[in-house]
């Protein structure tokens, strides 16, 4: 094979590490990838141990798969390219995280080890080599794909089930019980991402309205428990969800410049959840707060050019926004860009920045201890008496009548 000398420079390294390297058939039996300890422990002698196609399923070309077990044994393997045989290259058993020994002592009574026997196990995942998710192992693993492969014309998989070695046949034999808890389970998946999706749609249109009521059908208990700890598992679907509206907002025509900002301080509100009682406010506010992204900030039926000339705006309300070189900035004249920005949008580019920068103005006043001179300064007004001037016809008020009102 080609790349004889990058193998053997790798199974090396790999040895180096105390990481077994095993190269196999795919209808090769999967014993061979355990050591005699955990043999004596484990494997059943009285059904046939199943090849590495049964444990693995098919194992197919430009593709490193990573597997862990239910034991918290975990695989890395890949099909070697150009040999004349099909042939499996696998590494492991090692360990993410080292095994302590209260695991150790209930991975014993979930398997039926007798407690005289316990010491072997213990003694045989101290041995394991630990390598974890982000070990320059992997780099180096990454590297050879690249070279084997031409470039990065791979993917890596993360198999991602765990599988009871001797009873790799009980998914073919499942109980009525477990047959109808698993429709079931399949029934609420699927009101599940119904729910999402209707959510996204309602989103991206900004019908908050709908949103809500969609929010409400849906029950709290329905969420999918992934872990045992409810806040945490609330907490993560809060994640999911915030990413959803992310994609749903951008798709409603928002541009990421404005989603930003909503998406990451949703991301610190999640985190501060200390109740479940609190999901259903959260999310509700969540719902909100991206529907009016997307009825403020929408671009979707904007040209390309009226797009990029209102994110320059937005991304730096201080800067000196003039028509001129605005125009120049999208090089289009002046003229085309005044008529074809007020078609498009309703609003001269006069009206547009200044209705902006007001929007600025009272969000710095409420929230900042600014004082107002600053306030027209990051609003790209010079002169402190034209912008109260300003403020003051948009608003009603002064800035500092402005300010006392909402102290």
């Amino acid at each position: 094979m080609p790349y004889e000398n990058k193998l053997s420079f790798l199974c090396d390294v790999l040895k180096k590490c105390r990481v077994k390297v095993t190269f196999a058939g795919p209808e090769d039996s999967f014993n061979n990838m355990f050591d005699e300890t955990f043999s004596a422990l484990f494997v059943n002698d009285t059904q046939d141990p199943p090849s590495l196609i049964d444990f693995f399923g098919e194992v197919k070309p430009y593709t490193i798969y990573k597997f862990t077990n239910a034991f918290k044994l975990s695989y890395t393997f890949l099909l070697l390219p150009q040999v004349s045989v099909r042939q499996i290259m696998i590494i492991g058993p090692y360990v993410s995280e080292a095994v302590g020994a209260e695991q150790v002592l209930e991975i014993a009574e979930k398997y039926g080890i007798s407690p005289h026997r316990q010491k072997l196990l213990q003694d045989y995942y101290s041995r394991l080599p630990v390598v974890a998710d982000n070990s320059r192992v992997f780099i180096m693993l990454e590297t050879f794909g690249e070279h084997i492969w031409d470039g990065n014309n791979f993917t890596v998989v993360d198999v991602n089930r765990e599988m009871l070695y001797p009873d790799w046949e009980l998914a073919e034999n499942r109980s009525n019980e477990e047959v109808e808890s698993l429709m079931a389970n399949m029934e609420l998946m699927q009101k599940r991402y119904e729910f999402e999706n209707d959510i996204i749609r309602a989103v991206s249109l900004g019908q908050e309205h709908k949103a809500i009521q969609i929010m409400q059908s849906f029950s709290k208990e329905s969420f999918e428990r992934r872990i045992a700890d409810p806040i945490r598992n609330l907490k993560n679907y809060c994640i999911i969800m915030n990413t959803l509206l992310r994609k749903a907002v951008e798709k409603g025509g928002v541009h990421p410049l404005y989603i930003n900002d909503v998406s990451s301080s949703f991301a610190v509100k999640i985190e501060q959840l200390s109740s479940t009682s609190a999901l259903t406010e959260l999310m509700a506010s969540m719902f909100r707060s991206y529907c009016r992204l997307v009825r403020k900030h929408s671009m979707k039926d904007y040209s390309p050019t009226v797009k990029k000339v209102i994110v320059l705006i937005n991304s730096d309300l201080s800067a000196n926004l003039t028509l001129r070189s605005l125009a120049e900035s999208q090089n289009i004249s002046a003229g085309y860009l005044s008529s074809v920005f007020k078609k498009e949008t309703g609003n001269t580019l006069t009206e547009y920045i200044t209705r902006e920068r007001m929007q600025l103005a009272v969000r710095l006043l409420t929230t900042t201890n600014l004082q107002i001179q600053t306030v027209a300064l990051h609003c790209g007004i010079m002169d402190v008496q034209y912008f109260s001037k300003l403020f003051k016809k948009y608003v009603g008020v002064t800035p500092k009548e402005y300010r006392k009102s909402t102290k």
